[in-house]
């Protein structure tokens, strides 16, 4: 299995069996390749308090940006100037005031200019506490010796800076009485977990349990540090992330976790090519090119794919199921799927 599918399919069985070995006590959400500008996470699990998720729906479906945080995590219960209600920004105070006039056209907090002109704002509803614990996955079916080398230094710089509450280390089963990834010297701090291409809860199993992480502390960037070796003196080059950077990032990456989910991948395919198939295979329904009989992944399913062929235009003009063709329908099915982990907001 390649790795693309595998991803999938870690997704899948994380969205309806997460937290492995243990009843859930809490909503999650799962998300696939997001994280900071400097590391991007294969998969992402929120878990989240449950009425804290519900309370975040009035919102809406799309995510609010570290802007727009800024803004409705800080509107006042009452009228008041936005340079008097919101912190002291690092930046021009222009870029504020684009911002509260996002969130207005949103509809996430009410504005208003009083008798001297100056934009006033009020906040709708307060911003719920709805993210409780972050959890990393880096995925690895073929875990080699190489590929464990890169895999190791990414993981070792995710125990240190401690953005995520846990990370892990997800690979494919083997009929090794010793799981390969157990002999790689992962940092101790990692969780593994050992996959195998079928459903249920028993798809995956802990091969070795993780530490929680001090999210709260401030962590350690690395920047750069040495190869090794006999002529190698060069120091390891760090730097501290604050913990209020680290909350606020914490807090990004929920929310575009909340936008994307993990059934994006066709935002960035070509579903509307009279190739592209959704097929159910062992664990999850993967795009498949009946071109070149196999599953295909996002950089291969692109628009300079040269088996690629659009939709004869009369496909477009079907009725239900498949209105505006099946390219349509497929992205349709998966937003349905995604909205599902979404609740719906309180009625008041």
């Amino acid at each position: 299995m390649h790795e693309f599918g595998f991803e999938l399919a870690v997704c899948q069985w994380a969205e309806h069996h997460w937290p492995p070995g243990r009843p859930r006590d809490r909503t999650v959400i799962v998300a696939r390749q997001l994280g900071t500008r400097r590391r991007r996470w294969d998969t992402l699990v929120i878990e989240c308090d449950p009425q804290g998720l519900t309370a975040r729906a009035r919102f809406g479906e799309h995510r609010l940006d570290s802007d727009l945080l800024g803004v409705v995590r800080h509107a006042p219960a009452e009228w008041a100037w936005y340079r008097d209600a919101l912190p002291e920004p690092d930046y021009p105070w222009r870029y504020v005031r684009e911002a509260v006039h996002r969130a207005a056209d949103r509809g996430v907090v009410e504005r208003r200019r009083d008798e001297n002109g100056r934009i006033e704002l009020r906040r709708k509803w307060r911003y719920p506490d709805w993210v409780e614990r972050i959890v990393a996955v880096e995925n690895k079916p073929d875990l080699d010796a190489s590929a464990a080398r890169d895999l190791l230094d990414q993981i070792e710089r995710d125990v240190a800076l401690a953005l995520a509450d846990e990370v892990w280390i997800a690979t494919s089963a083997t009929d090794s009485r010793v799981e390969p990834v157990l002999l790689e010297g992962a940092p101790v701090e990692a969780g593994i977990l050992v996959v195998e291409e079928d459903r249920g809860a028993d798809a995956a199993s802990v091969a070795w349990q993780p530490r929680s992480l001090a999210v709260d502390d401030p962590g350690t960037r690395i920047l750069d540090r040495p190869e090794g070796g006999s002529y190698d003196a060069s120091a390891c080059r760090f730097e501290y992330a604050d913990p209020d950077w680290k909350a606020d990032k914490r807090l990004a990456i929920a929310e575009r976790a909340y936008e994307r989910g993990w059934r994006s991948y066709a935002d960035s395919m070509r579903p509307d090519c009279r190739q592209f198939q959704l097929r159910p295979e062992t664990a999850v329904a993967r795009p498949f090119c009946a071109a070149k009989d196999r599953a295909q992944t996002p950089g291969e399913c692109s628009q300079g794919c040269e088996q690629f062929e659009p939709e004869p235009p009369v496909w477009r003009t079907r009725e239900w199921p498949i209105d505006g063709g099946p390219g349509a329908a497929i992205k349709r099915l998966l937003d349905r799927q995604r909205n599902r982990q979404r609740p719906d907001p309180p009625e008041k």
